[in-house]
């Protein structure tokens, strides 16, 4: 037992290391993961996709029957994605209103819950060129072509 518990610490300090290395040689992606699916970001967009995992993913993701993506699919009716993550047209200030203020049945976030910190950093995450969120080559396309940008 104490054999099997020192070589697993032992493997795990080495993964440590390696995670350590990797980012000091400039490493500049970081894994993030909402779901079953993990997403590289850059690593400037580390935060913004964490902070967003954890207080806008649970309402505003692709995964069926979600407030606040229905509520979206509702209000633009094909012509905006509804997904938070697949939308082009944000504005650091619409999301910092939105979160501050809430809207219809979404809550406004303090700044206890969401440093504003933390929100600068899902601004710059959900402003971002969609290639640099992680969205998939092929998830780019059909968000593409359902007019995003609209």
């Amino acid at each position: 037992m104490k054999r099997t518990f020192a070589g697993l610490c032992g493997l795990i300090g080495v993964a440590g290391l390696g995670a350590i290395a990797t980012h000091a040689a400039g490493n500049t992606e970081t894994s993030t993961s909402t779901g079953a699916a993990a997403t590289r970001v850059p690593a400037r967009l580390a935060q913004g996709k964490a902070v967003y995992d954890k207080w806008c993913a649970p309402c505003h993701t692709d995964q069926a029957g979600l407030a606040g993506t229905l509520a979206l699919q509702t209000k633009y009716k094909g012509e905006k994605p509804a997904v938070l993550e697949h939308r082009t047209d944000l504005t650091p200030e619409i999301i910092t209103y939105y979160v501050r203020n809430g809207v219809a049945w979404m809550a406004p976030f303090r700044k206890t819950e969401v440093s504003d910190s933390e929100l600068a950093a899902i601004g710059a995450y959900l402003t971002a060129p969609l290639q640099e969120r992680g969205i998939s080559p092929a998830r780019l396309a059909e968000v593409t072509a359902a007019g995003a940008g609209k």
